[in-house]
C-alpha cells in the first residue's frame, strides 16, 4: 500500500528526512515511535504530498505520490491530479481540524459532497452511521466547541472515514488530549484495525503500538534506526539509541 524509496526532504538548509525505506503491506498497522525532530510526522506529511519530497520515490496504492515519472524524470502532477490522489488517503492530525461553525454530522458529510459530488441525501446516511460507528451517534448535532476533545477527535476520525480511504495516517493522534480521553481515540483506532484497514501511526502510546501494530518503526535524526515487531524492538531492541529512547518512555 505505501513504499518510500531513497525518501530525502530538506526544510532550507536542515535536512529531516535523510533517505527512508519503508513498506507498508495492505492491511498493516505500521506504528512509527521516535523523539520529537525525528523526522516521523514530516514522513507521514510526505505520504499524502502535503510536503514535496526532495529526492527518491513515494508510492500509494501502486501510484507514484504527486508525480508521473517519464523516462529518468519525474513531472510534478497538478494540483488537481494530486487531490484526487489524497481522496484515497485519510488523515487525522493532532489538532482536531474541525470548523468550528458545523456540527459533527456536517463536518463529517462536507467533504463527500464537495469533493466527491455526492447526493446530501446518501452523504448524510453514511455519515450518521460513522459518527454512530465512532460512538458519537448521539452527538450528531453537536458543535465542536460542545464535545469533549476526544470527542472531537473521533469526529475527525469519521471525517476521514467519509472520503472511504484505503489508508489512514494517523499524526500522534492523541497528544493534545486528556489522559482520560485518550482511550476512547484509541479504542476506534483499534476496531478500525480489527477491519482491516491500513494505517501508519505516527504514536508515542507504547502499549497501542504492542498490541494493535504489525510493524513498529524507530526513528531518529531523519533515518529509520530499527523497525520490526513491536514484539521485537519493544523488548529486546538492537540498537544503542533505541534502547535509549524506550528506557525513557516505557
Amino acid at each position: 500500500m505505501v513504499k518510500a524509496e531513497a525518501v530525502h526532504k530538506h526544510f532550507g538548509r536542515v535536512e529531516v528526512l535523510k533517505g527512508i525505506d519503508l513498506e507498508v503491506a495492505s492491511g498493516e498497522v505500521m506504528c512509527v515511535i521516535g523523539p520529537s525532530g525525528s523526522g516521523k510526522s514530516t514522513f507521514l506529511r510526505c505520504i499524502n504530498h502535503l510536503e514535496k519530497i526532495d529526492a527518491g520515490r513515494l508510492w500509494v496504492n501502486g501510484h507514484l505520490m504527486g508525480y508521473r515519472q517519464k523516462g529518468d524524470k519525474l513531472y510534478e502532477l497538478r494540483d488537481k491530479e494530486v487531490s484526487a490522489q489524497r481522496r484515497e488517503i485519510g488523515m487525522v492530525f493532532q489538532r482536531f481540524n474541525l470548523f468550528p461553525h458545523m456540527t459533527a454530522m456536517e463536518n463529517v458529510y462536507e467533504a463527500p459532497i464537495r469533493v466527491r459530488r455526492e447526493g446530501r441525501g446518501k452523504a448524510r446516511e453514511r455519515a450518521a452511521a460513522l459518527l454512530e460507528r465512532v460512538g458519537l451517534g448521539d452527538r450528531k448535532d453537536s458543535y465542536p466547541s460542545q464535545l469533549s476533545g476526544g470527542q472531537q477527535q473521533r469526529v475527525a476520525i469519521a471525517r476521514a472515514l467519509a472520503m472511504e480511504p484505503k489508508l489512514m495516517l494517523f499524526d500522534e493522534p492523541t497528544s493534545a488530549l486528556d489522559p482520560e480521553l485518550v482511550g476512547e481515540v484509541l479504542e476506534v483506532m483499534k476496531q478500525l484495525a480489527r477491519d482491516g484497514m491500513t494505517m501508519v501511526v505516527v504514536t508515542h502510546e507504547m502499549g497501542f503500538a504492542r498490541e494493535v501494530g504489525d510493524s513498529l518503526v524507530f526513528m531518529d535524526d531523519g533515518v529509520v534506526v530499527e523497525e520490526g515487531t513491536p514484539r521485537d524492538v519493544l523488548a529486546d531492541p538492537r540498537h544503542q539509541r533505541t534502547r535509549d529512547f524506550l528506557s525513557k518512555v516505557l
